[in-house]
């Protein structure tokens, strides 16, 4: 259990979650500002707005902040950026206390923690407008009909790899069309071979959600079923596993030790950024940021497809982030006012362009094309594409799901590879864990 979600529910068990939650259907403009929002003091409208990100980011809201309200001067928005590392437990006390910001940017994996809580308010009850979202992409944050978060960025899981070492080493960069899981395995073991073993083929990824859900998803199956279930069993995940084995054993995935460090450094300091792995599973709107570290030019690739046909890869829009508003907000209808800004308006879309991932309303996407960065126009032509491989929108992951999920099977898969557990006890061991997350969440 992550720090954040356990004081969460630490502090709800005390009541403290409970009681805010209870009075959320009470008055929002009784007056008093210990709730996120509120008066301004001068008559106007006052909100908090939070989110996690960098020096770019922080930036880029800023400005973003800036132009909302000197449109609209009846409205003070309060800053509250912050770091990932840090976002999620002062967000669970924020919430504990009732004193949750207005608005929220809010993660996939946590949105079922607050949202099926009764710790956000549902959006389309206050005016939300994804009435130009491309389709796949406005419901992304609703859970049980409600929406409790809407997409700020479109995103897809991809492959990046790096062209220059396949020219360097001769290796003919792959038909991303066509190529299977073999495919990928065997282009990654030909990488190792021709480097004698300076460059790995590919990076690991048998802890990597979004490629174990294609995996599934090819296979029929889903991480997570819409009654919060998990959509596959042990002996899927054996078969996932028994892949990448193959994949390490083969010599065409990392040492064991390189795996473990590789999962706790900065994308920066990365395996792949570092050029000693070609090949590695990314989202979509990390190129950038990949680029400029590791100084050179990347390419993406399609995932592999079980049957070799990109049509058939079961291919899915993600959010980046969600937009969300608390259910204890003084201020709905504004805070709601200013989300809709944010997704909707080409002046938003022109501050921000595809920093959070490329606009899901199809009008600002058009309007910011000419805008974009050359990579960022690299990312919105794949983006668009892939709409004929798209399947259906994954079903937001339950509480305690989506935020264990990749964590446990990356200690499962690790004693896998050092020799500590069989496949098949890992699996099972695994799937025990993470129903076990579930249902205690």
């Amino acid at each position: 259990m992550s720090a954040s979600r356990r004081q969460f529910l630490t502090l709800a068990s005390i009541g403290a979650v409970g009681t805010g939650l209870a009075l959320a259907g009470c008055s929002r403009s009784s007056g008093g500002n210990d709730d996120g929002g509120g008066d301004d003091g001068d008559g106007g409208t006052a909100l908090v707005l939070t989110w996690w990100g960098n020096e770019v980011r922080n930036a880029n809201t800023t400005k973003l902040v800036a132009a909302y309200t000197a449109a609209n001067t009846d409205v003070a928005i309060e800053e509250q950026p912050g770091e990932w590392a840090s976002y999620w437990d002062r967000l669970a006390t924020q919430t504990a206390g009732n004193d949750a910001p207005d608005v929220i940017q809010m993660d996939m994996n946590y949105i079922a923690e607050y949202g099926a809580r009764g710790a956000l308010a549902n959006l389309a009850d206050y005016g939300l407008d994804t009435s130009a979202f491309v389709e796949g992409t406005a419901t992304s944050g609703d859970i049980d009909g409600a929406s409790y978060g809407v997409n700020a960025g479109i995103n897809t899981p991809v492959i990046l790899i790096n062209p220059s070492i396949f020219e360097d080493l001769g290796v003919d960069i792959p038909d991303d069309t066509t190529w299977t899981w073999d495919d990928y395995a065997a282009t990654a073991k030909e990488i190792t071979d021709a480097s004698g073993g300076d460059v790995i083929g590919s990076s690991a990824f048998f802890s990597n959600d979004a490629l174990l859900s294609a995996w599934l998803r090819q296979n029929g199956k889903s991480l997570f079923t819409a009654d919060g279930g998990l959509g596959f069993d042990a002996a899927d995940i054996t078969e996932w596993m028994n892949y990448n084995v193959a994949m390490f054993e083969a010599g065409a995935l990392p040492s064991a030790s390189q795996i473990t460090e590789d999962s706790s450094v900065g994308q920066d300091q990365s395996l792949f950024v570092t050029g000693k792995t070609a090949m590695s599973a990314w989202w979509s709107n990390q190129i950038e940021a990949l680029e400029g570290s590791a100084g050179t030019e990347l390419q993406i690739l399609r995932f592999p497809s079980v049957a070799g046909d990109a049509l058939q890869r079961q291919a899915w829009y993600k959010a980046s982030m969600l937009w969300s508003v608390s259910a204890r907000s003084e201020n709905p209808e504004a805070a709601v006012a200013f989300v809709n800004w944010l997704i909707n308006s080409t002046e938003s879309g022109d501050i921000g362009l595809a920093e959070r991932g490329m606009p899901p309303n199809s009008e600002v996407s058009a309007a910011i094309q000419d805008k974009l960065s050359e990579t960022q126009q690299r990312v919105s032509t794949f983006i668009n594409d892939i709409v004929p491989e798209l399947g259906e929108t994954p079903v937001v992951p339950p509480a305690g799901g989506g935020n264990q999920l990749g964590a446990l099977l990356l200690r499962y898969g690790s004693d896998v590879l050092f020799g500590n557990q069989t496949v098949e006890d890992a699996s099972q061991g695994f799937v025990d864990e993470l129903n076990s997350s579930i249902t205690s969440a």
